[in-house]
């Protein structure tokens, strides 16, 4: 099992947006059709004021930098996340393909970077650990929908299969699951995005959930500042309710690109 996990880590190889989106403020993750051949890059950075992923609370101010690969329907996306005035370090490897509407993705989350002073003496929270049983790695595999362009509604459906999303009592795998509908609408120029995430079963170990529960609700909105006219700066807002943990949140941040 140790080769397989070191193997699909390696391919990747939660979570998301999230990511980060989503892990992350939700993580930004993107497949973009280009013409086959041509190969892309993407270099990003989002300074957020607070770091909620799925509708939980990860971290205080962050700087959530991204760098992205794609090739016709193929992306490769290397996302992290690192708290300003604290120690939360976390880094997140997506790789997805889109067929049309379609896309499919394995994402591998490690946010066990906050643990460094326990890495001599614990070597689950080492990154370089790959064992099943012991890796504070986690990957999880998607599938995303989006209805049509004229009605533009996503579905996805989020499963971790491996590594330490594991139940506390024997041991075994907890496949925690995270389904989430997004609907994207413009008004006045400001693009606004609903968000609808809930947990289809149980999954107390890694959402707090005892069943079906709704976890996430959000709105966001996203403008582009025009500073002179050869730049502007891309800011965005969210407001995220969190009815399964009664929680709630206001996020803001901006994007340097």
């Amino acid at each position: 099992m140790m080769m397989a996990g070191a193997l699909l880590l390696a391919l990747n190889v939660c979570g998301q947006e999230n990511v980060p989106a989503e892990k992350k403020v939700e993580k930004k993750v993107t497949s973009e059709n280009h013409d086959v051949g041509k190969v892309n890059f993407k270099v990003s950075a989002d300074v957020v004021s607070s770091y909620v992923w799925r509708g939980a609370y990860n971290a205080g101010a962050s700087i959530q930098p991204t760098l992205g690969m794609s090739a016709g329907n193929f992306s490769l996306t290397v996302w992290g996340s690192k708290e300003i005035s604290d120690l939360h370090k976390e880094i997140d490897i997506t790789a997805a393909y889109s067929f049309g509407r379609v896309s499919v993705s394995v994402a591998d989350y490690w946010w066990e970077g906050d643990k460094f002073w326990e890495k001599e003496d614990n070597s689950s929270a080492k990154y370089f650990n790959l064992d099943n049983h012991d890796t504070k790695h986690r990957l999880e595999a998607g599938i995303s929908w989006t209805i049509s362009e004229r009605f533009p509604l996503s579905v996805a459906w989020n499963t971790m299969f491996w590594g330490a999303d594991k139940d506390a009592r024997d041991g075994k795998q907890n496949y925690s699951s995270y389904v989430e509908l997004n609907y994207p609408f413009t008004v006045r120029q400001i693009n606004l995005t609903a968000t609808l995430g809930f947990t289809p079963y149980e999954s107390r170990n890694m959402y707090g959930t005892g069943g079906f529960d709704v976890c996430n609700i959000a709105l966001s909105a996203a403008k582009e500042i025009r500073i002179s006219k050869r730049f502007s700066l891309p800011v965005f807002s969210r407001v995220i309710l969190n009815p399964a943990a009664q929680d709630a949140h206001v996020v803001f941040g901006f994007t340097l690109q």
